[in-house]
């Protein structure tokens, strides 16, 4: 009898277990989606906005835009409470003239939560392996970079015209590469793709996420920008590339390049 009664309990045991598994709901998992839009210290950049010589940079030059192409990849997502990493892996190549990718889903689901939310600017060096992406190797012209520069992909082609100190109109090519020095042998290089943090994000069942770029912010801080002085040609400039690489990546006071905008929910 005494043989029973356990058997009897331990079935209830086990069909209360049962029943705790049963009720138990999965966290549910959300893609998320990413607007990208672009400013010049506040003023909203489109498609008719190119080709105008509108802007003055930091140094005072009178400029326009007539291309804005640029590369973002490794989409990453923290959880707050498992301190999980999520990377997407994938990337999106924005180009604001013909309005393509100005929205991107990175190809990835993850459970609802609290997250730290980040993405780099163009390739690291990991990522940035010569000829492997098919569809930007024709992109814009093609994104790859000559092999004399060290190979790899782009990270930006910024163009336009400004007026010179001699009230000449010029043209200018600010092209954001992997920093190369192809003086050396070996050629030296340096990785100059950064990561922009967005901060803390609740990402439930339909987020979007703004990324703003204020384009006024690649010539002004920490570097002033002389486009009498860098204009064209500089991919082969190690220093200019460090440069744009230092413009790019610094946040003062919650301000720079890119910053995170609006999030729904």
């Amino acid at each position: 009898m005494r043989k029973i009664a356990l058997m009897f309990a331990a079935s209830l045991l086990m069909i209360g277990c049962n029943n705790d598994d049963d009720t138990t709901q999965p966290i549910p998992e959300s893609t998320v989606d990413f607007t990208f839009t672009h400013n010049w210290d506040g003023n909203m950049i489109d498609n008719t906005d190119f080709d105008l010589l509108q802007y003055f940079n930091a140094n005072g030059e009178q400029m326009s835009i007539s291309k804005l192409v640029y590369l973002i990849s490794d989409v990453t997502f923290v959880s707050l409470s498992t301190g999980e990493i999520f990377d997407a892996g994938d990337y999106n190549l924005i180009d604001v003239r013909q309005g393509t990718n100005l929205s991107f889903t990175p190809d990835i689901e993850i459970p609802e939560g609290e997250y730290l939310v980040s993405f780099t600017f163009g390739f690291d060096d990991e990522d940035n392996q010569d000829g492997i992406y098919q569809d930007l190797n024709s992109a814009d012209g093609g994104w790859n970079v000559p092999m004399m520069l060290g190979g790899g992909y782009h990270y930006m082609r910024l163009e336009g015209k400004f007026i010179d100190n001699t009230t000449t109109e010029m043209n200018y090519a600010y092209h954001a590469i992997r920093a190369n020095n192809a003086s050396t042998t070996p050629i030296t290089l340096q990785d100059t793709s950064f990561v922009v943090d967005l901060g803390q994000i609740t990402i439930g069942s339909s987020t979007s996420i703004e990324i703003k770029m204020n384009v006024a912010e690649w010539f002004k801080n920490p570097n002033q920008w002389d486009l009498n002085v860098l204009n064209t040609v500089l991919m082969p400039n190690f220093d200019a590339q460090i440069m744009m690489y230092e413009n790019g990546s610094t946040w003062s006071n919650s301000t720079g390049v890119f910053s995170k905008g609006t999030v729904t929910q």
